[in-house]
């Protein structure tokens, strides 16, 4: 949430998308892409995280302030409603010509401040309300959120909640982010962006624990499905990539290399009945040498192209009945 933000206000005003797919980033902005499939299974995707856009509410009107009479700037002073020549207004208290103190500003297009002043900077506890609905309160410092606070908005019909640390108007440190549906991400952020180590929870039950990096799931992490399948391993740009080990609730299992979300590479695909297959992949199919293992010892070196046997590379004899299926009949569309 806020990778655009300016230090010279806070004025939470809109949200935008922030790329975080399991399959595929989706572009800065955009609504959340459909969902991708990793090893032939459709996967639910992390919802965009948000932004929070500053805009100089804080910095309207200051030359009509400083041309205001000083009086005194020794106590802080309760005065009526001030309005400005912009139609803006600011009732509470002021030190000198400077708001000071408690107060509201309301703006002329009815975004609301209201809380703690210093100097005629947001500084401590308050409240902004933007004129669309979107509403942080917490903690500021010199304008921008700094501490500790919730912002609450929406996106694409959807309610978002952000409650956790701030830096200078970014997401910084620990928070959580949570969608009305019930999708949820708790961990740290960095300058505005999911980045170190999260959790991520769908609504269907799946979730997501490891690194990210730049709102992106990256390193190494743990996934499990609503149904049970399960990957350990490496990401790279919310993409398995590197070694990792995929299992599926009946038993099957692969471990080996992965690049962009397709077994590449050296592999091991285990049935439950203790078949198995080593050896390469491209693309999520078998291609190159491998050795298939049946579960009554026999084994045999073969060439394959594509996820289809084309030669096998050994004389020794396999019983017929025995002899491994294609790709396709032993995987099925699970690639």
């Amino acid at each position: 949430m806020g990778q655009e933000c300016s230090t010279d206000s806070c004025a939470v005003r809109r949200s935008q998308a922030g790329p975080c797919n399991l399959a595929n980033q989706a572009q800065p902005g955009a609504a959340a892409a459909p969902a991708q499939k990793i090893d032939g299974y459709g996967l639910a995707q992390p919802r965009p995280s948000t932004v929070l856009l500053s805009h100089t509410y804080f910095e309207q009107d200051l030359d009509e302030l400083r041309a205001l009479p000083a009086g005194s700037a020794r106590h802080v002073q309760e005065r009526p409603l001030f309005r400005f020549r912009s139609g803006s207004s600011y009732t509470g208290q002021w030190l000198g010509n400077e708001r000071h103190g408690l107060g509201v500003q309301q703006w002329f297009d009815g975004a609301v401040y209201q809380g703690t002043w210093e100097h005629n900077c947001a500084h401590g506890q308050g409240r902004f309300v933007h004129t669309d609905g979107d509403v942080y309160c917490g903690e500021w410092q010199m304008n921008v959120a700094h501490g500790l606070g919730t912002y609450t908005h929406r996106l694409s019909g959807s309610k978002v909640t952000y409650r956790g640390e701030w830096l200078e108007d970014l997401q910084s440190g620990y928070g959580v982010e949570s969608w009305d549906e019930g999708c949820r991400f708790e961990g740290e952020f960095k300058a505005g962006q999911k980045n170190g180590q999260g959790i991520y929870y769908w609504s269907d039950g799946s979730r997501y624990e490891g690194a990210w990096r730049r709102n992106a799931i990256h390193g190494p992490g743990y996934y499990v499905g609503a149904d049970q399948r399960e990957f350990h391993g490496l990401w790279q740009n919310s993409a398995i990539h590197g070694c990792g080990a995929y299992s599926w609730p009946d038993g099957r299992k692969y471990e080996g290399e992965y690049e962009c979300d397709r077994k590449s590479g050296f592999g091991i695909f285990s049935w439950p009945d203790n078949r198995r297959y080593e050896g390469f992949w491209v693309d999520g199919k078998q291609h190159g040498e491998g050795r298939y293992y049946h579960t009554d010892g026999y084994s045999l070196l073969a060439l394959w192209e594509h996820g289809r046997r084309v030669e096998w590379l050994e004389d020794t004899p396999m019983p017929p009945e025995i002899l491994p299926k294609s790709q396709t009949e032993e995987h099925g569309s699970q690639q």
